[in-house]
């Protein structure tokens, strides 16, 4: 009964005073993300008076201009969920953990979450955003120059290159070191197994 005594206060020993700083320094990022929320509620702002603007004037838009309206909407609602995944994500890589195992709203990706799949999570989201962007020119080409509309579908294709070499390094990372990426994930799911039953009745 008593190795287990002695292997938590092995873990939990005190730090020494410089790694106890490095480490945490990583609480510096906090300001960042709070900025990031506050970037979040200007996005809001900005998404409800284009839906009053798109009310007010509907009667007189005809459907292109509706049509860029809309796809302005969903561009905001893209950079929305690149803030959500983030914020969300990159505090519970870098920062600290969310403690939200087992929570009903939990987000789906949060559980295997990792700085690798983090960037190709937010590769997928800027090639959608650059996607909406590339769409709203072709709807509209007359108001673009040839020089801009092919730096956009250059920019464009940088970003799917981009992002297929994140997932194939990503990929490749994870069958060259699956234990690294395994044990953290059965860690997580036996924790959360801890945590709902019951603890048995000591003999």
């Amino acid at each position: 009964m008593t190795a287990p005594r002695s292997d938590f206060a092995h873990q939990r020993r005190p730090m020494r005073p410089i790694p106890s700083i490095i480490f945490m320094s990583r609480w510096l990022q906090l300001p960042l993300y709070l900025g990031l929320i506050v970037a979040q509620a200007v996005y809001v702002v900005l998404f409800l008076k284009e839906v009053w603007h798109l009310v007010t004037a509907s009667m007189t838009l005809d459907e292109t201009n509706i049509m860029l309206v809309v796809l302005g909407l969903i561009d905001v609602v893209m950079i929305s969920n690149l803030l959500i995944m983030v914020i969300i994500g990159g505090y519970e890589t870098f920062v600290s953990r969310l403690g939200v195992e087992g929570h009903p709203d939990e987000p789906e990706w949060l559980d295997h979450v990792n700085a690798g799949v983090l960037k190709v999570k937010l590769s997928m989201a800027l090639i959608s955003i650059s996607s909406i962007h590339l769409l709203k020119t072709f709807i509209s080409p007359d108001q673009n120059s040839t020089h801009t509309i092919m730096w956009q579908v250059i920019i464009h294709v940088a970003f799917l290159v981009s992002a297929l070499v994140m997932a194939l390094v990503d990929r490749l990372t994870t069958h060259t070191h699956p234990k690294h990426f395994e044990e953290p994930a059965v860690l997580h799911a036996v924790g959360s197994a801890k945590g709902s039953t019951p603890l048995k009745a000591r003999d």
